[in-house]
């Protein structure tokens, strides 16, 4: 089947491939070396499906960019933007070596970076097959690049953030007591497709106890009365842009001391999502977040960074934690997502996806921070 980018503005396209160009450059890389995965669609718009079969745009900091691809996939490259972009497609058939083709388009080159999501096999052939040149991880340069998302990559985290909050607009309605979490996803998961996602990337729904596990699997667990539940959900987008928000809510009445602490908890992710101007490192809008736990008396309870980059993947650069320096520019998205976890007794998150715009910070996610509590 052919695996294609739903649309593309073929000038965005050819700008990307000049800054990647012009940013090897800069780095002292020779070339890119791009295979299936966020980086080539945000390149050239080819959703390429990973295979053991080798697809690999060769992106030369100077000269034109080929892509490398099995013959039977040469259909599916030249339907995509590539076609339309006029790149050279160099096809391969199943008994020739298409690592000597590499070999070739890099021939002389004394520095090449290969894409983060690269196998390690392809890497592993690709050092082999050229002696001579050191072997870079291309993620700072490609990460940087898709760090500052242009107008229509806003546009896009804007659907996606508007569909996953219709999604939880719902999920009050799913939520009662004697309802295992696993159903409760099911339900989720069907409605994050009728939003208008082509895939489901991740459902959490954490009750009681299992809501101090960040990242908890669906289980079977029966949701009991009085006691929150975190849900933590997102999808992709058709044109290949992700959500993620998280909600809490509570089924019943949690108690004056969960109540406290949720208080807290909202001031903090207010305040994360107030701090981001330009010019601020990402460590010190985690700081400012992290401030407000502190201040009210959970701050060990919030155990993970403050939050993510977003776009063609749900975690991407930047990355708002105390270590990184990286200051905050206009186009970036990003998560800010505090949260508590008590283990053995219950958590709680708030998470909104957050773009940096002219204008100050703007939120793409905006369902109702407030703990919603559903009547039994």
């Amino acid at each position: 089947m052919l695996n294609v980018t739903a649309s593309f503005d073929l000038s965005a396209l050819q700008a990307r491939l000049a800054r990647a160009a012009s940013a090897a450059h800069t780095a002292g890389v020779d070339a890119l070396l791009v295979s299936p995965g966020p980086d080539l669609r945000y390149l050239v718009g080819y959703d390429a499906i990973p295979l053991e079969r080798l697809t690999l745009l060769v992106l030369p900091a100077a000269g034109t960019p080929t892509l490398i691809a099995p013959q039977l996939e040469e259909a599916a490259a030249l339907a995509s933007p590539v076609g339309a972009l006029g790149l050279p497609v160099r096809t391969w058939g199943e008994i020739e070596d298409p690592y000597a083709i590499v070999a070739e388009l890099c021939a002389g080159a004394g520095k090449v970076a290969v894409d983060a999501h690269m196998w390690a096999e392809k890497a592993l052939h690709i050092i082999a097959a050229l002696p001579s040149a050191t072997v870079v991880s291309a993620g700072p340069v490609l990460g940087e690049l898709r760090a500052i998302k242009d107008g229509a990559e806003i546009e896009s985290l804007r659907r996606a953030g508007a569909a996953i909050d219709s999604v939880h607009a719902q999920v009050p309605s799913l939520l009662r007591p004697g309802r295992t979490e696993r159903e409760v996803g099911r339900d989720i998961a069907d409605l994050i497709i009728a939003a208008g996602h082509v895939t489901v990337d991740f459902v959490i729904v954490g009750s009681g106890p299992n809501g101090a596990s960040p990242h908890h699997e669906l289980s079977d667990r029966v949701i009991q009365a009085n006691e929150p539940v975190v849900v933590d959900i997102g999808g992709s987008m058709p044109d290949g842009y992700c959500s993620d928000s998280t909600r809490t809510y509570a089924v019943g009445d949690v108690g004056d001391e969960f109540r406290a602490m949720y208080a807290t908890l909202q001031a903090a992710q207010a305040a994360g999502v107030e701090a981001a101007k330009v010019g601020i490192a990402c460590a010190e809008v985690d700081a400012i977040t992290r401030a407000v736990m502190v201040d009210g008396g959970i701050g060990d309870y919030f155990i993970h960074r403050t939050g993510h980059g977003i776009g063609l993947e749900t975690h991407e650069d930047p990355y708002i934690v105390g270590t990184n320096q990286t200051l905050m520019q206009v186009g970036m998205a990003y998560s800010v997502e505090p949260g508590f976890y008590l283990s053995g007794r219950y958590g709680a998150r708030i998470e909104d996806i957050v773009v940096l715009t002219d204008e100050g910070p703007e939120s793409v996610n905006n369902t109702s921070h407030d703990l919603v509590v559903i009547d039994l």
